[in-house]
């Protein structure tokens, strides 16, 4: 079978029937590596597989979506590359329950910075293949989501959402209206802030992996 992203994957020590995924999804001009280095610390139950972004941006370096900059250094998101990929990651976690004993009421999303973004997009245009998302340096684009998501019942969805207070990527500020956004549309969410810039503290892992085994 030959899938539509290119990926790394820790099968689960404890087998069941059915396992539940981890699907991890990177920041920009970043790699399936990245995040992939957590694995062997995420629970055991778990498939744990790290999705390469589809734009190459050479050297090692991948983008799920262009971000272009106008005269003035403001920043556009390529909202068409966007969707896509948000198309794709649906359409990768169907390969994936396919080729595995994946449980399909089991899937989070793990995503940093870009895939954070992502993976609200994917989650709230796709509730019924997305049931937690850990959403790591990243903001609520609801442009990036399918139009009429409204309709779409997200009262099962669970979020963790995080960022750093003195980010100098995207600004705290940016993520702090996420909570009560995603609270509107009636989804279960946990927003905490750390004292970091763009990236994951030991504490925010730690938070988080408490928060998977918690909401299992």
């Amino acid at each position: 079978m030959i899938m539509s992203l290119h990926y790394l994957v820790r099968e689960p020590k404890f087998i069941q029937e059915k396992n539940p995924l981890l699907l991890l999804l990177h920041g920009y001009g970043s790699n399936e590596a990245d995040l992939f280095s957590f694995a062997s610390e995420l629970p055991q139950e778990y498939f744990v597989i790290s999705a390469q972004a589809p734009y190459d941006m050479l050297y090692g370096s991948y983008a799920w979506y262009a971000i272009n900059f106008d005269a003035d250094e403001n920043k556009f998101s390529d909202l068409n590359q966007a969707r896509q990929s948000r198309d794709m990651i649906a359409d990768f976690i169907d390969e994936l329950l396919e080729k595995y004993p994946i449980d399909a009421t089991k899937v989070s999303l793990i995503g940093f910075s870009q895939g954070s973004i992502l993976s609200y997009a994917v989650a709230l245009s796709y509730p019924t293949k997305v049931s937690k998302v850990v959403a790591m340096s990243g903001y609520l684009n609801l442009e990036m989501a399918i139009e009429g998501f409204e309709k779409n019942d997200l009262s099962g969805l669970k979020i963790f959402a995080s960022h750093g207070t003195v980010d100098q990527v995207i600004p705290v500020e940016w993520a702090r209206k996420t909570p009560q956004l995603l609270e509107n549309f009636g989804i279960d969410v946990v927003y905490k802030e750390y004292p970091i810039g763009h990236g994951v503290s030991p504490q925010n892992f730690f938070d988080f992996r408490k928060w998977l085994v918690e909401n299992k």
